[in-house]
Parts: C-alpha cells; structure tokens; sequence
C-alpha cells in the first residue's frame, strides 16, 4: 500500500513538474528587434483597447478549463494583416503564462503584433512585440508602412557578447544589448536591416539620428 502511495505521489510530481515545463517553455522567447517581430507576425495593426473579459476556451489535455482574456480593441490601421478589420485580440489569463495585460480605458493607443489562427482570431504573447504608440520612435513608426517589408529576407542577428560576428551577407548584427545593455536601443530604434540591390543586407538609418552610428549608410 505504502508503495502504491509513493508511486502515486512521483507519478503526480512528474506531470507537476512537466506542466511546470510547459509553462516555463510557452514564456522562453528571444528578443527581437521590431523589424524581426514585424516580418515574423501574422498581424501588425494600431489600435485601442476598449474592453477586457475573461472567457472559457474549452479544456485542455487533461480536461482542465482553458481560461483566455478578450480584448474588444478598436483598430486605427492595419500595417499586415487580413483583409479585415480586427475587433478582437486574445491572450493567456496571467504573465505566467504569457498573458498580455493592455489598458481598457480605450485612451492608449498601442502597436500590436500576434498570431492569426484559423478560425480566424488573433492571439498575442509576451513573445510578441506590443508598444505603447507614443513611445515608438519616428522611425520605427515610418518603417512599419514599408521599411521594415523590405528586409523581411535578410537576418537579424542579436549580438550577446563581444567578439560577434556575421556568417553571411543577408545578415545585419544587432548590437543594442552589448552597446546599451538595453535592446531597446539606438538600432532598434532607429535602423532597419534592408537587402541591397547586390543581394547583401545593411542597416539604414531612419529620420531620428542615433546616439552612435553603426554603419556609414544613410537613409536611402
């Protein structure tokens, strides 16, 4: 009997600690720069949020209710997307499962960025890169209408530690977090990786200046 017990009570810590897991392993995502999480998403609109509820998404594999947070948004413009209004985004219930919290007081105007599923719906993640509109830089805003489209074959590469290096000519090195401990920075701020007319792949600088100039190319 004691033997059953202790089975019982391992086998219950495993699937414990693989649903710990699958939690931790839904949050791990690496930092992208605006224009990686640009070309990477399915939709890129502008909007206020006016409404938020919780609502029941079915059960899960182990027959567990879902729990999902509607947000009734009011699009302002779409940069990608459907070609269709968004009246709706969906989210996890808690940042610990890689909910969005957004403000439903429909003022804040936020870009957002997520995942269309086949029903049609759009889903968001901490994962996916959702900004206050009035913190975005010029450039970032100007880059979203057809900058950013233009470099969606070449590859971004985050530079964690120095040395760091590209390995191809389609590559720009995104150097923010080792310059500015911050990948919030200038790059990201104020570049985008374009394709050249060669093949290769540069950075071009926007209508802010940045704080350091990363590569002598100008705005084309």
């Amino acid at each position: 009997m004691t033997w059953t017990v202790n089975s019982c009570l391992v086998t219950l810590a495993i699937l414990f600690l693989w649903r710990v897991e699958e939690i931790a392993e839904a949050c791990s995502c690496s930092p992208a720069h605006p224009q990686q999480a640009f070309c990477s998403s399915d939709v890129v609109i502008r909007a206020k949020v006016v409404k938020g509820q919780e609502i029941d998404a079915g059960n899960d594999i182990y027959g567990n209710p879902i729990k999902r947070i509607k947000y009734d948004i009011k699009q302002i413009k779409m940069f990608k997307g459907p070609n269709q209004d968004i009246e709706a985004i969906y989210t996890a219930p808690s940042s610990a499962v890689c909910g969005v919290t957004l403000d439903t007081n429909g003022k804040k105007e936020y870009l957002i960025t997520g995942k269309l599923e086949d029903d049609g719906t759009m889903h968001v993640t901490l994962c996916d890169f959702i900004e206050p509109w009035d913190t975005m830089s010029p450039t970032q805003k100007k880059s979203l209408v057809q900058r950013y489209e233009m470099g969606c074959d070449c590859k971004i590469t985050r530079c964690t530690s120095i040395p760091c290096t590209i390995t191809s000519q389609e590559e720009c090195l995104w150097t923010d977090w080792v310059m500015e401990k911050n990948i919030n920075g200038p790059q990201a701020k104020h570049f985008a990786c374009i394709k050249r007319s060669d093949g290769s792949c540069a950075w071009y600088r926007g209508v802010a200046p940045p704080k350091k100039d990363f590569l002598d190319i100008e705005d084309p």
